[in-house]
């Protein structure tokens, strides 16, 4: 299970913080039913789902999953 302080991180860290926090805001996640990963996290979506959406739509080595 992966926290959301520790979702936050791991975006921030892999993205950066500007840009990561404008992914979760403005990119859509097809596979979260075209939620922004904000929507996702506000809908009750686990963080480490969310995470994985990103790191699939943005092709992160699996390894940083």
């Amino acid at each position: 299970m992966v926290r959301l302080t520790e979702f936050n991180e791991l975006v921030h860290g892999q993205f950066g913080r500007l840009y990561g926090e404008s992914l979760l805001v403005d990119h859509v996640l097809t596979s979260l039913g075209g939620m922004t990963a904000a929507q996702a996290i506000e809908a009750g979506q686990e963080p480490r789902d969310v995470w994985r959406a990103l790191c699939a739509d943005f092709e992160v080595p699996r390894s940083r999953w």
